[in-house]
Formats: C-alpha cells, sequence, structure tokens
C-alpha cells in the first residue's frame, strides 16, 4: 500500500525561479571544474571524492544532529513534528531551501520516502548536496508509481503491512524524514545514537544503521 502526497498543506509546484538558479549554479560549476581539469589543478577521481563525502558525509551533519536530537529529547521531537522550521533553527540550521521544513515521522504502521517530481527540491540546509539519483527520472516516476520496488533496489523491504507514503517536496515545503530509532539503543547518549543515522534514512530511502554495524 502506497499513498503519494502531492498537495499536501495547500502548496503546489512553482520550481521555475529555483530551478533556474539552481541549473545556472550547476553550469557555473561543471564550466569552473572542466577548465580546472584542462589545467591539471583538479584531479577528477579526487573531486569525486570530495563530492560523494558533502553528499553522505559532511552535507548530512545537520541532519544527523536534528534525528539524533529528537531520537534522545522527547520534547525536542515533539516540537520538530509540530513546527520543524522552527525546531530545526533551534540549532541554527536555517537558510535559503530550508526556510519550510515539514518532519514526518517513521513508525511501524507507515514509512516515509521523500521526492521531488518536478525537478529536485531538497532541504539544503540539513541534508546538504542531493545525491545523483535523487535528481534523476527514473527515481522522481519510480518513487511515485513503485515506491516499495524503489525501496528494494535501495536494499530495504518493509512488511506487506507497513504503507509506504510519498512526499512531494516543492520550492515551497521541503520534507526530512525521522526514521525509527534502532532498538538497543536504550541509555545511548546524543552523539552515540548520531553515528546510526544516515543521509538515507533522512530520504526515506534507507534504514538507520543497526548497533551491530557500529560496534
Amino acid at each position: 500500500m502506497s499513498d503519494h502526497d502531492h498537495n499536501r498543506h495547500g502548496h503546489h509546484h512553482h520550481h521555475g525561479h529555483d530551478h533556474s538558479e539552481l541549473s545556472e549554479t550547476e553550469l557555473r560549476v561543471r564550466a569552473l571544474e572542466s577548465i580546472l581539469t584542462e589545467k591539471g589543478y583538479v584531479d577528477p577521481a579526487a573531486l569525486d571524492v570530495l563530492i560523494d563525502l558533502y553528499e553522505k558525509k559532511i552535507g548530512p551533519r545537520n541532519g544527523v544532529r536534528v534525528v539524533a536530537k529528537a531520537w534522545s529529547d522527547p520534547a525536542y521531537r515533539e516540537r520538530l513534528i509540530k513546527n520543524a522550521t522552527a525546531a530545526i533553527a533551534e540549532l541554527d540550521y536555517s537558510g535559503r531551501q530550508g526556510e519550510h521544513m515539514v518532519v514526518v515521522e517513521n513508525t511501524p504502521e507507515q514509512h516515509n520516502m521523500v521526492v521531488c517530481t518536478l525537478c529536485s527540491c531538497y532541504p539544503h540546509p540539513v541534508l546538504g548536496l542531493p545525491p545523483v539519483w535523487y535528481k534523476s527520472a527514473p527515481y522522481r516516476s519510480r518513487a511515485v508509481a513503485d515506491p516499495r520496488g524503489v525501496l528494494k533496489d535501495f536494499g530495504v523491504t518493509l512488511p506487506e503491512t507497513t504503507k509506504i507514503r510519498v512526499w512531494d517536496s516543492t520550492a515551497e515545503v521541503r520534507y526530512l524524514v525521522l526514521p525509527m530509532r534502532p532498538e538497543g539503543t536504550e541509555g545511548w547518549s546524543e552523539e552515540q545514537l548520531a553515528e546510526l543515522v544516515t543521509r538515507d534514512s533522512m530520504i526515506g530511502t534507507g534504514l538507520p544503521k543497526q548497533p551491530s554495524e557500529i560496534a
């Protein structure tokens, strides 16, 4: 069972201005990368490693802290669910493309997954750079049509009884998934819990690490 939430909170897609700026920036970055590579200043392989680092580690570190705090502080979790933008700002994380945040919480009954069906709206202040696959047409279309199949491609198999809800990010509203806290982490500090949070678990295409994976 799945549910695609396209117009929740009464918002609609208005990507023109935001998307054109993003495209212009990407073009400038690519042009600069080409020039630097041609002149021998940049090793393409090293650049790929750096981009990967920003996508998976440095970029999402703010979101990791948000999730870890929500797991360890019930009062903060309640504020986060009620008003994500304000709760995230409490940690000094805000800025362009993160002005209107909504946090959706995973439960045993419902798993949430985020997509942007028209381009690649993404909560940069908490997740950094969007991964290449997030911006791809196959992900944008299949996440809505076959979310369970997409999750399987990412190595995530959920019980058939778990409902999958797909949230469509826009230039106005961007979503962050609050994954379920792994079992066996009672008494863990916020810093220890942060080690379990992955970027994909905050998009909904992955799950947090298990305690045994970081032991």
